[in-house]
């Protein structure tokens, strides 16, 4: 298969390239070659490329900035999408966008469904959650993939973070009353991979396995690491910041399941392989 991929420099992006590549011939741009957010541009490279699916992983996602930012947060995470979706509408192209937990406010308590309400608290979160109604109005042949949480080789993250922070101080504190799933970018890449070898269209939440708190989180890393850190427990009131969060975000992966495809490994499981790889 032909495919075009865009931010091939980011964390996600960079792991589909290398996971891809083995059998497929990929277009790779990033936001210079392909500026999603210029239709003119995108339109003419799709056109002259002729891929057979497209590959959405760009986004502007730091979640506090987006508060600041938000015309650019609009722009990039929904303006962006909806321009590939026409594009790939016009040419009968599919399109394969990657959404986030943040489209859900977190009140649920139980892991979300694809098909649960969604209701997105911050400018992050609605931005992407209005790029998923662009493409569901405005294309047939799609993928959108919700995950959270994401960490891997290219790019910052929680992990890197934490191991940062771990070697300055030996007392932390982090937030301890939110909830995900950690998701390691090469296990997303590979499973990817195996959800477009056949024409699944639809939504789909796909993450690693298992859930925790950032606090429990930061924890695991440590312990992993062999880091002396002690590490308290905050509440997200007493932890300032400028977007909120979904208190609960975990994401049920139902649909990857029913379609008889495997469930990712346990984010423990992931995070020793990364961390093997990072120290």
């Amino acid at each position: 298969m032909r495919i075009l991929l865009t931010g091939t420099r980011g964390m996600l992006g960079s792991d589909l390239v290398e996971v891809l590549k083995k059998e497929h011939n990929l277009i790779k741009t990033n936001s210079n070659s392909f500026d999603v957010t210029n239709y003119k541009q995108c339109n003419e490279v799709v056109y002259n490329e002729k891929p057979d699916l497209i590959i959405n992983p760009a986004a502007y996602t730091q979640v506090d900035k987006c508060e600041e930012e938000v015309e650019l947060a609009y722009k990039v995470n929904a303006l962006g999408p909806r321009n590939l979706a026409v594009i790939c509408n016009q040419l009968n192209i599919p399109l394969l966008h990657i959404s986030t937990d943040y489209v859900f406010d977190g009140t649920k308590e139980t892991a979300y469904l694809e098909d649960d309400y969604k209701n997105p608290l911050g400018v992050y979160g609605k931005s992407k959650s209005l790029a998923e109604d662009y493409i569901t109005a405005l294309t047939n042949k799609y993928y959108i993939i919700r995950t959270s949480w994401l960490f891997g080789e290219n790019g910052n993250n929680f992990i890197k973070t934490m191991l940062r922070l771990g070697k300055e101080r030996d007392r932390l504190t982090v937030v301890n009353d939110q909830f995900g799933s950690p998701t390691y970018t090469k296990d997303l890449a590979k499973a990817i991979s195996l959800l477009i070898k056949e024409p699944r269209y639809g939504i789909y939440h796909i993450t690693n396995s298992e859930a925790t708190s950032w606090y429990e989180f930061a924890k695991y890393i440590f312990n992993t690491v062999n880091y002396k850190v002690n590490v308290k427990p905050i509440s997200t009131e007493e932890f300032k910041r400028p977007a909120p969060r979904p208190k609960y975000s975990v994401l049920d992966n139902r649909l990857l399941l029913l379609e008889g495809l495997p469930a990712l490994r346990s984010y423990k499981e992931a995070v020793k392989d990364y961390l093997v790889n990072y120290i």
